[in-house]
């Protein structure tokens, strides 16, 4: 029996899960097949997964397409090519464009994976353990390890920061009706953070769990996939101030973030795009009573004893 064979009877016999998997990916080609065996090996795999090639210049699209031949719950959408990569608004796009493409099937969950990630095969099974247990959980993730050399076959791990009240941007589990609730993602660079205070505005709850089943293998640095990491520490500051965030709050988290690679650098320059942008007249989002609730929310982790006002 050739793999091929084998890994067709393998996948005849998993389960398939009340959930669909959309990815917007660019440029991936270095990482997706890692993402995809990833998904393929899973304990409980997706109704569909689509993958939203937005406009790629290398052969991403090739090994999506390669992927769909060999998986029928696997689809391949592309994109028109565009000159630059367009953070936070153009992942929102290409992930809205992919959920056109489920947008009249049954399922309960929504998840949007990035490409450039390996998870352990029980993720999803454990991920969906988790919502079952709590009715009131909005959206979910794993912790995110980055694995510099993984190429070279060292697989030593870097923890990434993510607030344990936050959900992943890279891999936000949503059950439906919460992601609806909430309007989708709001196009803006910080449109990963904005959901999860819209949520819990609206009652829901996010999270972020460090459960060794969950442990998300990121395969490049986080916010390094736009030029360099020192640019995206400065669009992350232009995202929180759009955001609303208080000024003290990005000033006491700008100085957390500094002992994260770039070491004192990383969170200086945060500091710096949110003052940029605040200095720049950049407008912030739209509606008063949301930014309220984040600065509630965001003294109240500066100054516990509000927490019990």
């Amino acid at each position: 029996m050739t793999s091929r064979q084998t890994l067709k009877q393998k996948e005849s016999s998993t389960r398939i899960g009340d959930f669909v998997v959309i990815s917007p990916v660019r440029n991936e080609a270095e990482y997706i097949g890692e993402t995809i065996s990833s998904l393929v090996h899973q304990t409980l795999r997706p109704l569909r997964w689509v993958i939203v090639d937005d406009g790629s210049t290398d052969t991403t699209a090739d090994i999506v397409a390669r992927a769909q031949e060999e998986h029928d719950w696997i689809l391949l959408v592309k994109l028109q090519k565009r000159r630059d990569r367009q953070v936070g608004g153009g992942v929102v796009r290409a992930f809205e464009a992919g959920r056109e493409c489920v947008k009249d099937m049954d399922f309960r969950f929504l998840c949007k994976l990035d490409g450039d990630l390996k998870l352990r095969a029980t993720y999803f099974e454990r991920i969906l353990h988790y919502f079952n247990r709590d009715p009131e959980l909005g959206t979910l993730s794993g912790k995110c390890y980055l694995v510099p050399d993984w190429k070279s076959g060292d697989n030593t791990t870097r923890l990434e920061f993510t607030n344990d009240e936050f959900s992943l941007g890279a891999a936000k589990f949503y059950r439906r009706e919460c992601f609806e609730d909430i309007g989708g993602f709001v196009r803006e660079v910080m449109w990963d953070g904005i959901d999860c205070h819209r949520c819990r505005q609206l009652g829901w709850k996010a999270a972020s769990i460090d459960d060794p089943e969950l442990k998300i293998y990121h395969l490049r640095q986080m916010g390094s996939s736009h030029r360099s990491v020192f640019r995206g520490r400065m669009r992350h500051g232009y995202g929180q101030y759009f955001m609303g965030t208080h000024p003290l709050y990005m000033m006491v988290s700008g100085v957390f973030r500094m002992k994260e690679r770039p070491y004192i650098l990383g969170g200086l320059l945060m500091i710096v795009g949110y003052f940029k942008a605040a200095f720049g007249g950049v407008k912030q989002h739209g509606d008063p009573a949301f930014r309220k609730h984040l600065r509630q929310w965001q003294m109240a982790r500066l100054f516990p004893w509000l927490r019990k006002r």
